[in-house]
């Protein structure tokens, strides 16, 4: 009998094992195998594979989309830079919601309050102009009273001429009774033309102190320091100052000798520090910006006292929001105070009025030695629209970029009538670009304007 041999033979397929009977037959082993278990799974290999090969495409596409994403983005993220900055000078048009209905109790609100301000006035004057005055005002009273019911009237409309009847409030409010006198350099209309410069110097301080502000002393009616010439340069980063220097006539100020040199504030970033090109002599003081706020400080040259008042208005635009600009941006010029043969004025911009320029009053009270803001008129044009402004008889002219070498007066504000005109068109001639303040002297009648380091001066005509 022949022996029988035993083998265990493994499976591939889930590592089972077979038992096969094998025979020893002329010594060798002799055994039947079933095969097919151990048959090669070419489909499920050729399955494998082709995902291989798909995971490997996948991954390329993937490391490319990478690739492509890396170039991308730095450039999206400059454009989303770029649209950033372009947008962000109209931010408050959003925050202020200037494109939302206007609230109709605000709108009462302010329309009472007007209709107090002129009962004041009519019990003061009692004249033909505010009996009209309190007509138009009765009118509006009644649209808006409409409005309250159906909301079928033009509410820009009515803002409109809600602002135009509350600056001819303005207009009548503290109306002297020697008005005529007063105001009697101031019968000549609108100007009419600017000369060439007449005086060209180059600051004191040298041509790279590009901002500041200079002129003549501008109060008509004063002995002190009547003949002198001054100049307020932004010593530090052409925004803060904190020194005047004075010239006693105007042959020292072309030869620039015998100057005295006043210290307003301690450094450039105390509370009494000039910021922005914004400055005026008046009489024997100098009335400015003061450094972060939005007051206008008053700088006593006998006493080195400063005296300030605060700007009316609803979000006054301060630390270069609202600063010139038309062309190229003046840092700081927010708030400019500037003087013609009426007085003292202040120019600059609030949100209440959404980025249009301000014009209000300031009297200066001697006995009392306070600082007073007296009269508030709202513009309808847009402040980084100008690239400067001064004013000549209660008129507030406005100024735009030409080019490197002329600036056009463009638009004028009359603070008597409320009425403004668009239709000017007055060079300016200039030997730098930019233009960093410009005042109005009402005894020589002349426009100072400080180009850069270069001080130019302007013959008025009207």
């Amino acid at each position: 009998m022949l022996p029988f041999l035993l083998l265990l033979l493994t499976s591939l397929k889930g590592g089972d094992a077979q038992r096969v009977i094998g025979q020893s037959k002329d010594g060798s082993c002799h055994c039947e195998v079933n095969s097919t278990m151990w048959s090669f799974p070419v489909l499920k290999y050729e399955g494998v594979l082709l995902q291989v090969k798909t995971c490997e495409g996948s991954l390329s596409s993937l490391q490319e989309q990478v690739l492509r994403s890396t170039i991308r983005l730095p450039q999206i993220q400059a454009q989303v830079e770029n649209v950033t900055a372009r947008l962000q000078p109209f931010q408050y048009l959003r925050h202020q919601g200037l494109y939302t209905v206007l609230s109709l109790r605000l709108l009462g609100q302010e329309l009472s309050q007007l209709e107090i301000d002129l009962s004041a006035v009519h019990a003061q004057l009692n004249n033909t102009q505010t009996h009209k005055l309190s007509t138009e005002v009765g009118k509006l009273r009644k649209d808006v009273e409409k409005m309250q019911i159906s909301d079928t009237i033009n509410l820009k409309t009515v803002k409109e001429n809600f602002r135009y009847l509350k600056n001819r409030v303005e207009s009548c409010k503290t109306i002297p009774k020697d008005f005529k006198g007063q105001h009697r350099y101031c019968m000549k209309g609108l100007i009419t033309n600017i000369s060439e410069p007449v005086t060209t110097k180059i600051s004191p301080y040298g041509k790279n102190y590009i901002s500041g502000s200079w002129g003549k002393q501008a109060q008509m009616d004063t002995e002190g320091e009547k003949d002198s010439y001054w100049v307020q340069t932004l010593l530090n980063s052409h925004i803060y100052g904190n020194t005047l220097r004075v010239y006693q006539t105007y042959e020292d100020f072309m030869a620039s000798v015998n100057h005295k040199d006043y210290t307003i504030a301690p450094s450039y970033t105390h509370a009494d520090a000039v910021e922005g090109p914004s400055g005026v002599l008046y009489g024997e003081a100098l009335y400015y910006h003061c450094f972060g706020s939005a007051d206008v400080c008053r700088y006593d040259l006998k006493t080195n006292s400063v005296k300030r008042a605060t700007l009316p208005g609803t979000g006054v635009g301060i630390k270069n929001k609202f600063p010139y600009c038309y062309y190229d941006c003046r840092s700081h010029s927010d708030v400019d105070v500037e003087a013609d043969e009426t007085g003292l004025w202040v120019i600059y911009t609030t949100l209440g009025n959404h980025g249009n320029l301000v014009v209000s009053r300031l009297v200066w009270d001697g006995e009392a030695q306070v600082l007073n803001v007296t009269q508030t008129w709202e513009t309808r044009l847009f402040k980084k629209a100008v690239s400067n402004a001064f004013m000549v008889c209660g008129v507030m002219y406005a100024t735009r970029y030409v080019n490197d070498y002329r600036e056009e007066v463009f638009y004028a504000f009359d603070t008597a009538t409320g009425k403004e005109d668009n239709s000017l068109a007055l060079p300016l001639e200039k030997i730098a670009k930019g233009v960093a303040s410009l005042s109005y002297n009402p005894i020589q009648r002349q426009i100072y304007m400080y180009n850069d380091g270069y001080l130019l001066a302007y013959q008025t005509h009207f």
